[in-house]
């Protein structure tokens, strides 16, 4: 029987999500990886145990994470049930709708249609009344942004959801969006995107500047860009990697001969502040108030202490952020 750790709050970082009410861990686990079909039922329990008992209360899902799709939430469902269920007011739990989650025209993107019934969906594999955090996941062209903002409305108007989050949208839909949403009285918090040392997307496509314009937080998928940032690939790719594994989301031709170079070139101003790669990219990403946690991926449960052990260490100097950019960047 699971006993959480007394100690888990001591230690963690909590962060205010923009101007909202709402805090979340520094360092939260999302579960895009290994919560699937194919992995080990027992290893998930082991990794969201070990995050619990760091302090780590936001667990990350979306109706697609597998595989196969829907598996991620059916898993975590399970371990709220079997384990978590005397601590769910201490958990943040958030899902996502907008990528393809079941065949024909009523299973993707932004449609009212889609939100509302992925979120039923998602609520019965997770075995809730109600996510904290419901996420439109992607933007999308064709369908008016007031009707998708309209279902984030009715989701948190239904007691389904707590808050509304946007996820890989870009500034200028950022603004647009929350405009719509500030009108509807929709309490919208939190943007997710992908943003690592490698990945500055965000920093030119107007989204970081927009979310601190409109005190929205940010939530930062891949910080260690699939694995790139840590000290994993340096010496060749190993048999259990996620090259090797898995392959969707990275593959063997990432590991140019110029990006190996500015791997080694970071893991070297690592070393000499006394981190792990892996550490510092995370608190590279935390030095920035505007950004509310990093989403770590872990396959085993003694990752998660590792990637936590980056809050010990989040100051730069300016000649460290110089030389980060110059490394990274070219």
């Amino acid at each position: 029987m699971y006993q959480a750790d007394p100690t888990r709050y001591d230690s963690m970082l909590y962060r205010r999500c923009g101007r909202s009410g709402l805090k979340l861990p520094a360092v939260s686990l999302g579960l895009w990886h290994n919560f699937g079909d194919t992995g080990s039922f027992a290893n998930m329990k082991a990794i969201c145990f070990a995050a619990f008992d760091l302090g780590i209360t936001h667990f990350d899902l979306a109706n697609n994470y597998g595989p196969e799709p829907g598996s991620a939430e059916i898993h975590f469902g399970r371990i709220l049930r079997e384990s978590f269920r005397p601590w769910r007011d201490e958990m943040i739990i958030s899902t996502k709708a907008g990528y393809e989650m079941w065949p024909g025209p009523y299973g993707d993107f932004g449609s009212r249609k889609y939100l509302l019934a992925s979120l039923d969906q998602s609520l019965a594999r997770l075995g809730l009344d109600y996510v904290d955090i419901f996420y439109h996941h992607r933007m999308d062209p064709e369908t008016p942004l007031e009707e998708t903002m309209g279902a984030l409305e009715q989701a948190v108007r239904s007691g389904k959801a707590l808050y509304a989050g946007l996820s890989n949208y870009d500034g200028a839909t950022l603004e647009k969006a929350c405009a719509i949403l500030t009108e509807l009285k929709v309490p919208f918090i939190i943007n997710q995107n992908r943003y690592n040392i490698f990945d500055r997307t965000i920093e030119k496509n107007g989204l970081k500047e927009a979310a601190a314009k409109t005190g929205k937080g940010i939530i930062c998928f891949s910080p260690l860009a699939q694995g790139l940032l840590t000290n994993r690939y340096l010496n060749g790719i190993p048999e259990d990697s996620r090259i090797r594994t898995d392959g969707r989301f990275l593959r063997e031709s990432a590991l140019t001969a110029e990006t190996l170079e500015r791997i080694r070139g970071l893991n070297e101003l690592a070393c000499r502040r006394g981190q792990t790669l892996a550490e510092m990219a995370l608190a590279w990403l935390l030095k920035d108030e505007v950004i509310t946690s990093v989403l770590i991926g872990v396959s085993k449960p003694s990752q998660v202490l590792d990637n936590v052990k980056a809050l010990e260490h989040l100051a730069f100097s300016p000649e460290e952020i110089s030389e980060i950019d110059r490394i990274s960047m070219g």
